[in-house]
């Protein structure tokens, strides 16, 4: 039943996402340029845009609180969701005002401080949307710049992230580790919030 009601809240959160992303409003992105080719402005740019490198972060770690499995599947399928995300985001002209991204730093967050464990086919779909999610953004962030190969980068960028990440964190044998694991993942929920209250502050 909890398995059940965990992945449906799974496909509701694709749901409402693929909602705000089909609403957008204007376009509100940032390319980070390193003068050393598109492949590495597209790493420069998850490595210096907290909100797509934080829940990166997270969901590795939530992977390898699951285990080896969750690990294997978030190495190949977040990645490539990312890349189909953002090969959608190259065909788009604008992004939500919203900051979708902040649903993703609350429930992964939430995921790991409370240690919960999902099925394995259900944190698959959840790697899915967060990586088609993010990877929508950064396909319109990068349309002026290294586009597809930008893309590539941060691709390659992510598989080597969650790989060191998750494996870390697998590896990890005394119980105290995984309570500061935990602990990390509210303070990801925690910046999710503040994300949500500074929208909220700015529009007043």
């Amino acid at each position: 039943m909890k398995r059940t009601l965990l992945y449906n809240l799974c496909i509701l959160l694709g749901t409402t996402i693929s909602g705000v992303v089909f609403q957008p409003a204007d376009v509100s992105a940032h390319l980070v340029t390193t003068g050393m080719g598109p492949v590495y402005d597209g790493i420069g740019h998850l490595l210096l845009t907290p909100e797509d490198l934080v829940p990166a972060l997270a969901l590795a770690l939530y992977a390898g609180l699951r285990g080896r499995v969750p690990g294997r599947r978030a190495l190949f399928f977040f990645p490539l969701a990312w890349l189909i995300g953002g090969l959608i985001g190259l065909a788009a002209d604008t992004m939500p005002a919203f900051p979708v991204s902040a649903f993703s730093f609350i429930l992964v967050g939430i995921l790991i401080a409370a240690d919960l464990r999902v099925p394995d086919n259900a944190f698959t779909v959840l790697a899915v949307i967060i990586g088609i999610m993010h990877g929508f953004f950064n396909g319109i962030a990068l349309k002026t710049g290294p586009a597809g190969l930008g893309l590539l980068g941060i691709m390659s960028a992510l598989f080597v992230l969650v790989a060191i990440v998750s494996a870390f964190v697998v590896s990890l044998k005394p119980p105290w580790t995984r309570i500061v694991v935990r602990v990390a993942g509210s303070w990801v929920a925690a910046m999710g919030l503040l994300m949500i209250g500074w929208f909220f502050r700015g529009q007043a």
